[in-house]
């Protein structure tokens, strides 16, 4: 789904739909509260969000996986693996599809091995038969089924909790106040305008997406993104130097079809574009296509590298 434009500021809209929201709530925090979740017997980083749609959680799953191999571990990663029809596998990217694992999975699979099942317990279980001494969960804060040993809430500076109000009014899947009570740490990405590091009380570790600039052959281009927030793809690629001549906009994990694809080649032909996209939708494309298509990169760029390594080292050694 797109975000909805009412979901970032309170107005009549989201007042009307405060009682469903405040069910919708509830009825996670009973969730949670009923369930008994799995100890996997390994370390089990969560990089969670309170909101629905794009927070920035994946770049910052792949970086502090990143940051685990450097230090000498071996992480796997656990998804639910959300659009494809696969469960309880590892993801091969030289085989698997976005359709069988998700695109998601396709991603994160780049930078560590990736166990597939949306029963959490069970891909701790799979991931640690396969090697794993470590797991990151790209998501899942709100999934009771798997203990956390250190659990980050990722906020993205420019949006923080978009009008406060839980779902369907607002973006949140829980209220801040449930959230932050099980959360360790709070990851804030870009400035933070909205002011959401006074309503938290926990440690709070910053750090900006920042993009591999590319070679610019063509200034003019097409852009096109299926996630969350994708007016923060398009800021990313002016900030690289384009001209963003045409903007297409997808839902969150859109499956994309052959004609929608040869639809945004045959524009891009006619207005003499370059089309760029997302690497999240990059793995959907298939690959007798990809010739077509560019990939802006990103990575999360952290303000204290190092603090944010002894953190997560020393949420390990407590456990």
């Amino acid at each position: 789904m797109k975000t909805p434009e009412f979901w970032k500021k309170d107005n009549l809209t989201a007042r009307l739909l405060a009682p469903f929201g405040l069910l919708y709530a509830t009825a996670t925090q009973m969730r949670i509260k009923l369930s008994k979740p799995y100890k996997a017997g390994k370390p089990v980083i969560c990089i969670g969000n309170l909101t629905a749609g794009g927070a920035g959680k994946t770049p910052v799953a792949l970086s502090v996986a990143q940051i685990l191999q450097k230090t000498g571990k071996n992480p796997f990663f656990l998804s639910r693996g959300y659009g494809g029809i696969l469960r309880n596998i590892i993801v091969d990217p030289a085989r698997h599809t976005p359709a069988q694992v998700g695109d998601e999975p396709l991603l994160l699979a780049a930078q560590a091995p990736v166990a597939v099942n949306p029963n959490r317990a069970e891909g701790a279980r799979l991931a640690i038969a396969n090697g794993a001494d470590c797991l990151v969960m790209d998501d899942g804060f709100q999934n009771p089924k798997l203990y956390k040993d250190l659990s980050f809430l990722v906020f993205e500076g420019a949006y923080g909790i978009g009008n406060g109000r839980p779902i369907p009014a607002g973006p949140l899947r829980e209220t801040l106040a449930q959230g932050i009570k099980r959360a360790q740490a709070a990851i804030i990405l870009g400035e933070d305008k909205t002011g959401i590091a006074e309503q938290i009380n926990l440690p709070i570790f910053y750090g900006k997406i920042t993009e591999e600039q590319p070679k610019i052959n063509n200034p003019d281009i097409l852009a096109f993104a299926g996630i969350g927030h994708p007016e923060k793809f398009y800021t990313s690629l002016k900030k690289c130097g384009f001209n963003v001549v045409e903007k297409h906009d997808f839902p969150d994990h859109h499956v994309y079809t052959r004609g929608e694809l040869q639809s945004l080649i045959e524009r891009a032909k006619k207005h003499e574009l370059d089309i760029y996209t997302t690497s999240k939708d990059f793995v959907k494309i298939p690959p007798e296509l990809q010739m077509h298509f560019k990939v802006l990169n990103i990575t999360v760029a952290w303000e204290k590298p190092a603090a944010l390594k002894d953190f997560i080292l020393n949420a390990f050694k407590q456990r």
